[in-house]
């Protein structure tokens, strides 16, 4: 009796098992076939969403490939002794000798270093003096003001160079200049500034900041009123004064983004700014040992030599150089503060 009430109940768990299995798949299958028809219907909404973003970024692209991507076909200009006539393909391939020809010219150390040193001190100055000034906005309680403030401060980046250098010359000007006449109302002597080189890597240095530092500090002011307020109060109820607040609360909240400023700041440090050493300079040849940047070298090298060759090397070096900084010091970063990267 045992026996054969075990082998029913065998039985009956058998068809159970069978039963369910078929279930099973049965529940599988449907939603499997549920998940493609949903499938089918996202790819659908999500072609139509492509469709619309694409529309929206198409002007962009478009710019990029033919400003940015189709230009890249004159780097062969770089290898070649360039001649109008006999064009690109028709010139003939140097080799290396458009790079040999600049560095190994006098002026490759002067210009390669005065790049570099500005623009380090372009960076530094920029950086301070943005988040200075971001936080100074972020301590005005009245928005009206703040949006004043900014402003002011962001009209000098539209301002072009040519207009600054003429404001320069109006400041610095050896016979009818500002500065000269404040000099010598004190009794002191007037200075040629534009004769005197040493004065201006300042004059740079502070016309840059002047120039940049407002839009600058709106992405440390932005970051900064993405803090939580609940840091700050908790601050403030443990005895905290401002000053310990930003040091403790408000700098460490942006430092992320001043890293990434700052990484993408390096990765242009072997490209000047043009206008400023051409026009504020007013391209004097006595400024030169310490206004002379790649830039302006190459600029005058393709004016009153027409070596288009050499220029073309010089820029691929520089954006070489400037892809290597930027990869080097993003790697940096990441093998310090892996979050503070910028990829």
């Amino acid at each position: 009796m045992w026996k054969g009430f075990q082998k029913s109940q065998n039985r009956d768990t058998d068809v159970k098992t069978v039963s369910f299995q078929k279930n099973k798949n049965f529940f599988i299958i449907n939603s499997e076939k549920r998940g493609e028809r949903t499938m089918k219907k996202k790819k659908k909404r999500f072609n139509k969403n492509n469709l619309q973003l694409w529309s929206l970024a198409m002007p962009t692209i478009i710019l990029l490939l033919v400003f940015n991507y189709a230009p890249m076909f004159g780097i062969v200009l770089a290898f070649k002794d360039y001649k109008v006539p006999k064009g690109i393909w028709g010139s003939p391939w140097v080799g290396l000798d458009n790079f040999k020809f600049f560095f190994e010219s006098q002026d490759a150390f002067r210009v390669i270093r005065n790049t570099l040193g500005l623009n380090f001190l372009f960076i530094v100055a920029g950086i301070v003096c943005g988040v200075i000034f971001a936080l100074i906005m972020f301590e005005v309680k009245k928005r009206r003001h703040v949006k004043v403030y900014q402003t002011v401060s962001i009209i000098p980046s539209f301002i072009s160079w040519v207009a600054v250098g003429y404001i320069v010359y109006s400041l610095l000007d050896p016979s009818k200049g500002i500065v000269n006449q404040i000099l010598t109302s004190f009794g002191m002597e007037g200075i040629d500034w534009y004769s005197r080189p040493e004065y201006w890597p300042i004059i740079l240095l502070l016309a840059k900041t002047w120039q940049s530092v407002g839009l600058g500090s709106i992405i440390y002011y932005a970051a900064l009123m993405g803090v939580d307020n609940e840091l700050f109060e908790a601050a403030e109820m443990d005895g905290a004064n401002k000053l310990q607040r930003i040091i403790h609360i408000s700098i460490p909240q942006i430092v992320p983004i001043i890293i990434i400023m700052g990484i993408l700041e390096i990765g242009k440090i072997f490209r000047a700014d043009f206008g400023l050493f051409y026009n504020v300079t007013r391209d004097v040849g006595a400024l030169y040992p310490t206004t002379d940047v790649i830039d302006t070298y190459v600029f005058r090298a393709l004016m009153q030599q027409g070596n288009i060759g050499m220029a073309s090397a010089v820029g691929l070096v520089q954006s070489v150089v400037c892809f290597v900084t930027l990869t080097t010091t993003n790697w940096i970063v990441k093998k310090i503060s892996p979050k503070n990267s910028l990829f």
